[in-house]
């Protein structure tokens, strides 16, 4: 895995540098603060709760605070708990962030953390107000959880890299084990599954949370390259294929039947009036080639835009004598090497 240093920060593009300072300077903040902080004090104000992020409602998301503190629907995401979760966000924002905003740009990759970072939350909140009406816990639900971390945005990043690179493989343990791209945020949402029965509601359920977020952003909303279209009507990203083949088609169904109320009420556009030759309300088009031609497609279009963006924003030198620009010694492989296989953290296709 790639480490992070002082040269690999100044090389990553405008946002995804801003963001990873965010995190640095949000989390190492809490960490000074909690420095302050006393067993007894905590006991005092929270009651049996050991949660010492509660004292810092206006750094971390707790959600009958969040009105008093609306910032933190979205700053909260930048604030890191403990060291290991520190470390894994800071390996994965710089390096998922910098492949992400040089393929869609920096406007729609902030656009995109915006919106799972904030729908994401506010989702907690509202699912955290349920339960306390429902359980009748409100000390508990409203006051006693504190939300923070990139855990949302992790998982966001990973359903990004389904849609772009589904057949990627990363090599897990020094490639003792490798797993497919598209594999990962299943992974992802079901440690966050078992987490949240094992009582560890919060943060985890932010994961599933991104998850469905993220995905309801780029099948139905982003804009496509070129801006002709929203969303990503493919068959590989359909929402049935998230899940085990003999419950895809139970769940396709139930999706479908989910999309056709949506286009009913006007909360979503039919297919028909996104592209032009599509099929009716709700009908997910078949891809001509099937479901790895459909990959291989949106692997070189994810190439060609990040061969584009890199050669618009890296000056090419150019050689003493000549009238024209040098050729660049390095260049971005095409999508004929077929399926390749990635380092954990790091793309074979930068």
């Amino acid at each position: 895995m790639s480490s992070f240093n002082l040269t690999s920060a100044t090389s990553l593009p405008p946002a995804t540098r801003a963001l990873t300072a965010l995190l640095i300077g949000l989390s190492s903040l809490l960490f000074v603060l909690r420095l302050s902080l006393q067993q007894r004090d905590l006991k005092h104000i929270f009651g049996a709760s050991n949660d010492e992020n509660l004292a810092f409602p206006w750094l971390v998301l707790v959600p009958g605070s969040a009105l008093w503190y609306p910032w933190t629907i979205i700053t909260n995401s930048f604030v890191e708990t403990n060291f290991i979760e520190f470390i894994v966000s800071l390996s994965t924002l710089p390096l998922a962030g910098r492949y992400l905003e040089r393929v869609w740009g920096q406007l729609e990759f902030l656009k995109f953390v915006a919106v799972v970072l904030v729908a994401s939350n506010v989702i907690a909140i509202a699912v955290n107000i349920i339960e306390s009406y429902v359980l009748g816990d409100k000390a508990l639900f409203m006051y006693g959880m504190s939300y923070h971390g990139l855990m949302a945005l992790q998982v966001a990043f990973l359903v990004a890299f389904t849609q772009l690179i589904p057949e990627h493989q990363v090599q897990l343990f020094g490639g003792l084990a490798k797993i497919r791209v598209k594999s990962l945020p299943m992974l992802y949402v079901t440690v966050s599954n078992i987490a949240c029965i094992a009582g560890y509601q919060s943060p985890y359920i932010l994961i599933q949370f991104g998850w469905l977020v993220s995905w309801f952003y780029l099948r139905f909303i982003k804009l496509n390259e070129g801006g002709e279209f929203r969303g990503d009507r493919s068959e590989t990203f359909a929402f049935a294929s998230w899940f085990p083949p003999f419950l895809q088609k139970y769940v396709a169904k139930l999706s479908s039947f989910l999309f056709g109320l949506a286009v009913r009420f006007r909360l979503l556009r039919p297919w028909t009036d996104l592209e032009s030759g599509s099929g009716g309300a709700g009908a997910y088009a078949n891809v001509p080639g099937g479901a790895r031609a459909e990959a291989e497609r949106r692997r070189a279009m994810a190439l060609k835009a990040l061969d584009q963006r890199m050669a618009t924003s890296t000056p090419k030198p150019t050689i003493p004598g000549t009238a024209g620009p040098a050729t660049s010694p390095t260049s971005v492989s095409g999508p004929s090497a077929g399926t390749g296989d990635i380092s954990l953290g790091e793309s074979s296709k930068e």
